[in-house]
């Protein structure tokens, strides 16, 4: 399947895209193809900590992105 990947802050600077195209196997997991990400840009050093958002909202490890999904791909939020 196809999915449009967005990137936000220091992924979007490590990868140098904003956002990217790429053709998945189906049934795969927000873990998998952030993993798939990290392999792809062997820049991402941080690959256990960058967060997987699914339409709108922050995800399990565990879930399973469809075609339609818009994903996005975050660094670790910090606060103070």
């Amino acid at each position: 399947m196809r999915l449009k990947i967005k990137y936000f802050a220091s992924i979007r600077e490590w990868t140098g895209l904003k956002d990217e195209v790429m053709d998945v196997n189906e049934n795969i997991t927000a873990e998998e193809l952030r993993n798939l990400i990290v392999r792809r840009h062997n820049k991402l050093e941080i690959e256990g900590n960058i967060l997987v958002a699914v339409n709108g909202s922050f995800v399990d490890t565990k879930y399973f992105i469809k075609e339609s999904d818009e994903v996005a791909l975050f660094p670790p939020v910090s606060g103070g």
